[in-house]
């Protein structure tokens, strides 16, 4: 690590994360046309954003900048693979096997998955001798987020935390990064047994949105678990949820899976194929 990213990660520590992220939010969502088309450009400039794929390709016709930056792909544009489906555009930075209920962040870095999932020892049993994969998004990719596999939701749990940034520099250094963050868990059930997919908030996240729930907008600091009445299941591929700004998503599974040979940080696109669940499981399969 030089020095540089690890002064980085230090001058976090002591910053009023959810201030600036509420700071960051209020100006994303200006529909003042000089400010929220200047940034736009901006951004698309910094980042050498690709906007032919979106199914909005002019950058003034976005509200704000939250709406260029959430913006939908024109159908088509992520075709989707065999097996286990990458749920965004990002870096797969780590996939593997949980070995005695930990995840691998960075290296020399590992996290419980029990702490991940919001301490419920019951609910990380389920995922002991599974396997894992986390995709960071950044800036310039695309922020919807998708389904590795087709569940139906039991339930989502509000977890939270500090706001770190959890970029690569951040994930070498800050211990626990991913189970110390703000976060939302959302657990899945499916014929190859159950899934978590768990959306982690970071530095400059506004908000965190699902398909079924809207904005996610928990009272601070009061951890929450949410049922609804409603079935709510999703198709391989569909959209679950988006991020207003960038971050991650970590999933677990209870079944392992046999992962394609990525090496960590190898760039992904949303659809493309992570692996196949590995037979005969060790869970037996839930029923939807």
């Amino acid at each position: 690590m030089t020095l540089s990213q690890k002064l980085f990660s230090l001058i976090q520590y002591p910053l009023p994360h959810h201030a600036i992220s509420r700071l960051t939010g209020k100006v994303a969502q200006s529909e003042t046309p000089w400010l929220k088309n200047a940034l736009i450009k901006a951004f698309i400039q910094r980042f050498n954003v690709d906007m032919s794929e979106a199914l909005e390709p002019e950058p003034t016709a976005y509200a704000n900048f939250n709406a260029f930056f959430t913006r939908a792909l024109k159908p088509g544009a992520r075709p989707l693979g065999e097996g286990i489906l990458s749920p965004a555009d990002g870096a797969l930075s780590r996939h593997g096997r949980l070995q005695a209920g930990q995840l691998v962040q960075a290296k020399g870095h590992t996290y419980s998955a029990q702490t991940l999932l919001g301490g419920d020892a019951a609910l990380a049993e389920e995922f002991m001798g599974g396997s894992f994969a986390t995709v960071y998004l950044s800036p310039s990719d695309y922020h919807r987020v998708h389904m590795p596999a087709t569940g139906t939701l039991r339930e989502m749990i509000y977890v939270p935390g500090r706001i770190f940034s959890v970029n690569q520099a951040t994930a070498r250094y800050v211990p626990n990064l991913f189970a110390r963050n703000e976060r939302l868990v959302c657990i899945f059930d499916s014929p190859q047994g159950p899934f978590a997919m768990v959306l982690v908030g970071a530095m400059i996240v506004a908000a965190i949105e699902t398909v079924w729930s809207g904005q996610v907008t928990p009272l601070a600091g009061v951890p929450q678990r949410m049922r609804f009445d409603k079935t709510i299941t999703l198709e391989r591929g569909e959209e679950m949820g988006l991020f207003k700004l960038g971050s991650t998503v970590v999933m677990c599974f209870a079944n392992p899976v046999t992962f394609e040979d990525y090496p960590p940080e190898t760039k992904i696109s949303m659809g493309q194929t992570l692996g196949d669940f590995t037979h005969p499981p060790m869970h037996s399969p839930s029923s939807i």
